[in-house]
């Protein structure tokens, strides 16, 4: 491992890259231990603080654990779909909120993505999965139910749909669409919405999974596309009324 001392970005950074990428390379495996910080101080010729940093920043990813004691140290974690999940929603939705990615754009994108996993999701679809998808419909019929707890309930909702599928790739790429982009067009269109609508389309889309059809279960996903893409477009157009009128 080795880092250019002449390169003007943060040294702990390029310290942090080259463990990572000798992780990810498979030269240091699940479980080996990293030589201490004084060895890697030496190593990498910079001082203890400097090899400190870059070690919480690996730590800050979940590809190292520090353990105390005799035996302890910096050791390569193992690295798991659901720990990741957290990180590929945050970056999702820091990504979204950062970049100005228009409404349609967002939207297009997790439909798109959701409808991919639809074939597997019928084909595959556990007891379980369709237990959570019927239980969250009868939540989201539920009279009085806030609008965070509906919210919340079309979010798992949509989880259980790509989990459904049984892939844990598939699960982790789409954490961002469906814990990411779903929450930001729910805030979006939750006050113009139908409850009832959402409830009857879920329905259908779970009815499809458990009869093992895929194609309906993606008619459903199109036409629910359809209905929040209106409501989007209805909604931030009276938003940029009122402004211009305000």
């Amino acid at each position: 491992m080795k880092i250019d001392p002449d390169n003007k970005a943060d040294l702990s950074a390029q310290i942090a890259k080259a463990i990572r990428d000798a992780i990810v390379s498979g030269d240091m495996i699940v479980d080996e231990r990293l030589p201490s910080e004084a060895e890697l101080a030496d190593q990498f010729n910079v001082s203890r603080p400097t090899v400190r940093e870059a070690l919480k920043r690996l730590a800050a990813q979940s590809l190292i654990r520090t353990q105390r004691g005799a035996f302890g140290g910096a050791f390569v974690n193992r690295l798991s779909y659901e720990e990741a999940y957290g990180q590929q929603i945050t970056t999702a939705t820091l990504l979204l909120s950062m970049n100005g990615i228009s409404f349609d754009v967002a939207c297009e994108a997790r439909y798109a993505l959701e409808r991919a996993c639809t074939p597997l999701s019928a084909a595959r679809r556990t007891a379980d999965i369709l237990a959570t998808m019927r239980a969250e419909i009868h939540r989201q019929a539920q009279p009085g139910l806030s609008d965070e707890t509906f919210c919340a309930s079309d979010v798992a909702f949509h989880r259980a749909l790509v989990d459904g599928a049984g892939n844990p790739v598939l699960s982790y790429q789409l954490a961002g669409a469906v814990e990411a982009m779903q929450p930001l067009m729910n805030m979006i269109t939750f006050t113009a919405r139908s409850r009832e609508a959402i409830v009857a389309l879920h329905t259908r889309i779970a009815d499809a999974l458990e009869a093992r059809a895929p194609d309906a279960a993606q008619e459903a996903l199109h036409e629910l596309e359809a209905y929040t893409l209106h409501l989007g477009r209805d909604v931030m157009a009276t938003r940029d009324k009122d402004r211009a009128n305000g």
